[in-house]
């Protein structure tokens, strides 16, 4: 799938949840690239102090427009937040390998904080396959939430807090309806969140003999594989960089007991 470098211009920036906002964007002149759920794109950022791009991961994409979930945690995501509809976003697309595709069983997604952004995207593909896919989303407070309308359009929506704010207190592999993990009524999860919850996920998963995909958050600056920065030593004891190999990859060949 051929990377591209466009411009694109802001059809929508919306405040969502408490550290969010909601890019929707098209192309200034052409069309989108094909992109999967999984991928990501490296969006460039003015007027942050750094010329380096962001990596964020494609949240949805309907026609030639695509949205991005962007948490403002510094000076380019701050950029990128302050957007407004009308102004123009370079960015290179699409970038990674995404997740597998099942067309049969009862899928799991679980995300936790925003890592739930390439689920929604995910969810919907596995749906227009005709799969109803059962979303398992996590955070610290409800504020926190974000998008739960649009994913409670695509599938079922459980969720967990860690302060009780929303759905149920603790942890997402704390949830009571977790008994899917049994083998039968799930037959693939698919994860994207902090490490420790997708460690924990992974370890659900293998004990009960279901296939698990995780897409990994490492620190990227290139989205090429040339920096080295965003390096995961797997399972098989090599280095992959995270950007090209990755970011999606079958919880067999990480890392998951350390």
């Amino acid at each position: 799938m051929k990377k591209q470098i466009m411009d694109l211009r802001v059809t929508l920036s919306e405040r969502v949840g408490a550290q969010c906002t909601l890019l929707k964007a098209k192309p200034v002149e052409g069309h989108l690239p094909e992109c999967k759920p999984g991928q990501f794109a490296q969006l460039r950022v003015d007027d942050s102090g750094t010329f380096l791009r962001r990596p964020i991961s494609i949240h949805d994409v309907e026609g030639d427009e695509i949205s991005f979930l962007v948490q403002e945690v510094g000076k380019g995501t701050h950029w990128l937040c302050s957007l407004k509809e009308g102004d123009i976003l370079n960015v290179v697309l699409p970038l990674g390998n995404g997740f597998t595709i099942k067309t049969q069983g009862t899928p799991l997604l679980i995300g936790g904080g925003v890592g739930v952004a390439p689920l929604l995207f995910l969810g919907k593909r596995l749906k227009e396959q005709g799969v109803k896919p059962t979303f398992l989303l996590g955070a610290r407070t409800k504020a926190q939430l974000v998008r739960l309308d649009a994913f409670r359009e695509v599938g079922e929506v459980l969720i967990t807090t860690e302060d009780g704010s929303e759905g149920e207190r603790g942890f997402v592999t704390q949830h009571s309806q977790l008994s899917m993990f049994n083998g039968r009524q799930c037959s693939i999860v698919y994860t994207c969140g902090p490490m420790p919850m997708m460690k924990a996920v992974a370890k659900m998963a293998r004990e009960k003999g279901i296939e698990c995909e995780a897409s990994l958050e490492n620190r990227m600056a290139c989205g090429v594989g040339a920096c080295l920065c965003c390096v995961e030593e797997l399972a098989d004891g090599h280095n992959h960089c995270v950007c090209t190999d990755g970011p999606v990859f079958s919880t067999a060949e990480l890392k998951i007991d350390n």
